[in-house]
């Protein structure tokens, strides 16, 4: 069991999630520059808050509720997130309460992925070993937003994490702290809408046992 967690709630909610962030320049970069945004962003690293993968679900749902921003911060892992993140999107996104019928805790809410990927960006293409441009790894993550009433911003990704120089990688942390700071004065996403995506109410099971015939 988790210690009731109390702390207050903040306006941009940064999810931090890398299970192994003391060998990450990228992420802990990035990281140490959302910290220094300002008393509106909190950063919270998951792999340190949840070891156990036992995630404290009310305290999640609090902390995203009150939230106009959440960020979802991870290296891509199989061209996705790593596991304790899909854990969170799994859990604290929950039937009812994010999404489905009366789910309209995170309506009219911004997501933000800000990720990075050991391969290049040159790699993101057909010609290359990836096969696909980046974008076409984004709807799982596009979509989970949408099906939740959030809006899903234009990503911040470095490529080249193993390799990227230290020039690049303070520049990309420059322009991650700024936008925080800016946020929600973007001018590209000033006309950025969620499309509406109803879950009918008889898609799901109830919670009734039913009688086998």
């Amino acid at each position: 069991m988790h210690a009731p967690d109390n702390a207050p709630t903040r306006e941009i909610l940064v999810l931090l999630a890398h299970p192994a962030l003391e060998q990450s320049r990228v992420n802990r970069t990035l990281m140490n520059a959302a910290r220094r945004a300002g008393e509106r962003v909190e950063v919270r690293d998951l792999y340190a808050l949840y070891p156990d993968y036992l995630i404290d679900i009310e305290a999640e749902q609090r902390r995203v509720a009150a939230a106009s921003l959440v960020v979802w911060q991870h290296p891509i892992h199989w061209y996705g997130p790593p596991p304790l993140m899909k854990l969170w999107i799994d859990e604290v996104l929950s039937f009812g309460w994010a999404y489905g019928p009366g789910g309209h805790a995170l309506k009219g809410k911004d997501v933000w992925l800000v990720g990075s990927t050991g391969g290049p960006q040159a790699s993101y293409r057909p010609d290359s070993y990836n096969r696909y441009f980046f974008d076409a790894f984004l709807p799982p993550y596009e979509q989970t937003a949408v099906l939740c009433g959030m809006r899903f911003l234009p990503p911040l990704m470095v490529h080249a994490a193993h390799r990227v120089s230290e020039s690049e990688l303070r520049m990309q942390a420059e322009v991650y702290a700024q936008r925080l700071v800016s946020y929600p004065d973007w001018p590209e996403i000033a006309d950025l809408e969620c499309p509406a995506c109803e879950v009918p109410a008889g898609e799901r099971p109830t919670a009734e046992p039913v009688e086998a015939t």
